[in-house]
């Protein structure tokens, strides 16, 4: 049996560097695209199935992309990397060309083709890391990789603070008309730094992890499998995915069976953060209401149509917009909080789930980011509002990295690839059931009310925690 070379710190390093880019990306998507659905007209109730693109992606391209990927073998490039390599290409056009959407129907198909290319990097990546690392060294991979995930939303969330902070000009960017009376952007100019960043990034730390990182060549039986299936009609190779597929979900681990209940309730409160935390400060924080935003949108669709406004409702238009900008400001100040613990305690993570084990670091941050969640809707102080994020990034580190660790010592080698790819569609299941039920549950159950929201997420923590304690976990302190 081949033995994989150890790595040392820099060789484990320069490997997930080009996760950087592709969690920039997904920062972006976090914080800013749902704001940027608010300010082309969504209401927070639409959010949900306008997010539809993520689970559905991720569902789709991750597994199948996966299961190619480990019957691929490209000399000078192997089997990941063509992949992750084009996915941040497309993701990275995507990036430049957001900021720029008119109409809410464009930002959300942009937001489908950057979904694509986020998710034909993200797989292979996962894969990737596993390929390369030994048993022992999996844990420690994995949490570099956490690093890199906070790390990059880091930057994209702190972006987002600093700009509206430095080139937010409320005579401008908040404005609804200008003097002769034609419609402005309704996208902040500020906002489209942060995109351009991203998209550089995407590109260069991809390039950096392509060009630095070998792969591990197959062996001679393994090239033969591979030529054999390569020879195969081109109906059988696209169809045979597909039965991988299929055939892994047959023999999948009992880990990841009960592992994937735990994602149900862990991804369906993550994917409801991410889309109502803006709508909650706007809420908990500005003391926007409902009213206001449809005020609000009634004065935008007047102005649209070449109607007169008077200088009141231009005034309380202007102040409620800006207050908007502010509310995203913050949200990039608070999840560039949480993904800042993220990257500082990602590492540290490895010797203390060495010593009490994967499973109880595991529950623990569960709960963690639970009580982080129910914190957040009674904290009006712009920095008091950090306190629950460090919570949250303690949670969020390791939910990006110990489950892998765990799931890679019950997966066979020779199917890493479509098993990552399963892995993740245990992350966009949920994330689909939310999209389609949560817009009714938080208009007809939580009256209209994202600060309900919020708190329904916190309750979804703390299922996925009880749940987990379910976990049975062998080895579990390597």
């Amino acid at each position: 049996m081949f033995k994989k070379p150890r790595l040392n710190f820099w060789q484990i390093w320069n490997m997930n560097v080009g996760f950087f880019g592709i969690q920039f990306s997904f920062g972006l998507q976090q914080t800013a695209v749902n704001p940027i659905f608010s300010f082309l007209g969504a209401d927070h109730a639409d959010l949900p199935l306008l997010n539809l693109a993520g689970p559905v992606t991720g569902l789709i391209i991750q597994p199948i992309i996966g299961a190619i990927s480990d019957k691929t073998w490209i000399p000078g490039w192997g089997r990941r990397k063509p992949f992750f390599m084009i996915g941040a290409i497309l993701a990275s056009l995507c990036l430049f060309a957001f900021p720029y959407s008119s109409e809410l129907w464009f930002a959300v198909g942009l937001l489908w083709i950057l979904d694509v290319g986020n998710n034909t990097a993200m797989e292979p990546y996962r894969a990737f890391v596993g390929d390369k690392l030994a048993d022992d060294q999996l844990t420690y991979g994995f949490q570099m990789q956490s690093l890199f995930v906070g790390a990059g939303i880091t930057l994209a969330n702190f972006s987002i603070f600093m700009f509206q902070d430095w080139f937010s000009d409320p005579s401008v960017s908040s404005s609804i008309c200008d003097p002769t009376g034609e419609t402005v952007s309704s996208i902040p100019t500020w906002v489209y730094y942060s995109f351009f960043l991203g998209a550089i990034a995407s590109i260069i730390t991809t390039v950096w992890t392509v060009v630095t990182t070998p792969a591990i060549p197959p062996s001679e039986k393994q090239l033969a499998e591979l030529k054999e299936f390569n020879s195969k009609p081109f109906g059988t190779r696209i169809s045979e995915p597909f039965k991988e597929i299929v055939g892994a979900i047959g023999d999948m681990p009992k880990l990841l069976k009960d592992l994937s209940l735990v994602y149900l309730f862990q991804w369906y409160a993550l994917f409801i953060y991410w889309q109502f935390i803006t709508p909650m400060l706007r809420r908990s924080m500005f003391g926007i209401s409902n009213e206001d935003i449809t005020k609000l949108e009634g004065i935008k669709e007047t102005c649209m149509a070449g109607g007169d406004i008077i200088p009141a409702d231009l005034g309380f238009a202007e102040r409620i917009q800006n207050m908007s900008e502010q509310a995203l400001a913050q949200t990039g100040l608070m999840n560039g909080t949480y993904n800042f613990v993220t990257m500082i305690v990602a590492l540290a993570l490895v010797p203390i789930a060495a010593k009490v084990g994967n499973k109880l670091v595991y529950v623990t941050s569960l709960f963690l980011t639970g009580i982080a969640m129910f914190m957040l809707p009674f904290i009006q102080d712009q920095w008091l509002l950090l306190f629950p994020m460090i919570l949250f990034g303690i949670g969020w580190a390791t939910m990006m990295g110990v489950p892998y660790s765990m799931v890679s010592k019950v997966i066979p080698q020779e199917r890493r690839g479509v098993y990552m790819g399963i892995v993740n569609m245990m992350i966009v299941i949920p994330m689909f059931i939310q999209t389609l039920s949560f817009g009714p549950i938080v208009k007809h159950l939580l009256n209209d009310n994202p600060i309900n929201a919020i708190l329904f997420a916190g309750t979804s923590f703390l299922i996925a925690g009880f749940l987990a304690l379910r976990l049975k976990v062998s080895n579990q302190y390597l």
